[in-house]
C-alpha cells in the first residue's frame, strides 16, 4: 500500500473555508477512485497561516498514475482551489506502508 502526502498552506482567515472544500469536495472526489483506500485532511495553525496535509491510501502507484493523470509525482489541484492555498505545490511524495498498528475498538 502506498500513502500520498500533499501540503498547502492558506491564511489563518481562510483556513475554516478551506477545511470545509477538502471534506465536502476534494476528498469526496478522491474516495471511490479504483485503487483509493481513504485517507484524512491534517490541520495546524502556524501564527497567521494554516497549514493542511492530505494523506491518502492507494493499492499501488499505478493506481495512483491513473488518477493524477500519468504523472504520480504530481500534485492534482481543483480550479477553486486557488482562491485557497498561498501557493500550489507542483509535487507530492509517496511513501510505501512499511508497518501499521491499530487500536481495537
Amino acid at each position: 500500500m502506498i500513502a500520498r502526502v500533499w501540503r498547502g498552506i492558506t491564511h489563518r482567515d481562510s483556513a475554516a473555508a478551506y477545511l470545509a472544500y477538502l471534506n465536502g469536495v476534494v476528498l469526496p472526489g478522491v474516495a471511490g477512485q479504483p485503487g483509493q483506500r481513504g485517507g484524512w485532511a491534517l490541520q495546524r495553525f502556524q501564527g497567521e497561516r494554516a497549514e493542511f496535509v492530505v494523506l491518502t491510501l492507494w493499492d499501488s502507484m499505478d493506481a495512483i498514475r491513473d488518477w493524477a493523470g500519468g504523472d504520480a509525482d504530481k500534485a492534482v489541484y481543483t480550479a477553486e482551489e486557488a482562491q485557497y492555498l498561498l501557493d500550489q505545490e507542483g509535487l507530492v511524495r509517496h511513501y510505501e506502508i512499511v508497518g501499521a498498528v491499530t487500536t481495537p475498538p
